[in-house]
């Protein structure tokens, strides 16, 4: 089965362009995500952290 999807792949012209930017699509997202979490203010993580023992 392998073989057959290796062989498919390597007849596709360009195909080597592909793992590079799903790389960088996941290396990208993942940074923009840790500098989001680090740049959240305290105070509203606390405010949201505060949700679930209100009483409504």
């Amino acid at each position: 089965m392998f073989e057959q999807i290796k062989h498919n792949m390597e007849t596709i012209s360009g195909v080597e362009i592909y793992p590079i930017l799903s790389l960088l699509i996941f290396f990208i997202f993942f940074v923009g995500l840790g500098v989001w979490v680090l740049s959240y203010k305290k105070e509203k993580i606390d405010e949201l952290s505060q949700i679930p023992l209100k009483d409504n």
